[in-house]
């Protein structure tokens, strides 16, 4: 995706869209982080290092690869998972709350124009790379949303039939 990024006030709007989610106890379980700007290239560069930290020498098309991890778009969101402790409400639910949060933000991004691309890969799961991106040790990563500018039509995978995604009730499950 290229430029234009959001505006100020675009990015205001997806985020309030975002927020607009089903969250048990009104806890708000979940925040973002915007990468922008040069900010994005520091990431890359600090992601290449703690990759060769782990793996030892990258071959040059692998560091290129870390490099542009937060690049390939003007503006990368990312949609944390930050539960609070509360024991009336499963974590899990708390971490699905940020997956609706992530799609809103997706949707929103899109009907104010934008193209968006939601990604994770193996820095979410690994602490130093949480560390790097801003988590706090008992965040997790639900998404880091790319959003920008088509280069040209939007890309298409394909799809499941809805036809098999659902059945009518039939009874208690008997295994």
């Amino acid at each position: 995706m290229k430029e234009p990024a959001p505006s100020d006030a675009d990015i205001a709007t997806m985020i309030a869209a975002a927020s607009r989610v089903p969250d048990h106890g009104r806890l708000e379980p979940w925040r973002f982080i915007l990468y922008r700007g040069e900010a994005r290239v520091e990431i890359g560069k600090k992601l290449a290092s703690l990759a060769e930290q782990r793996e030892g020498p990258l071959p040059e098309g692998r560091y290129n690869q870390e490099l542009a991890r937060f690049s390939r778009a003007p503006l990368v969101i990312g949609v944390v998972s930050s539960p609070k402790k509360n024991p009336k409400i499963p974590q899990w639910e708390m971490f699905l709350s940020g997956g609706m949060a992530a799609m809103n933000l997706m949707i929103s991004a899109n009907a104010l124009g934008y193209g968006t691309n939601m990604i994770s890969n193996w820095y979410s799961d690994v602490p130093e790379g949480r560390a790097i991106l801003g988590l706090a040790p008992h965040e997790r990563v639900v998404g880091f949303v790319h959003i920008g500018s088509y280069q040209g039509p939007a890309p298409e995978r394909p799809r499941p039939d809805p036809a098999k995604l659902y059945a009518d009730y039939a009874g208690p499950w008997v295994g």
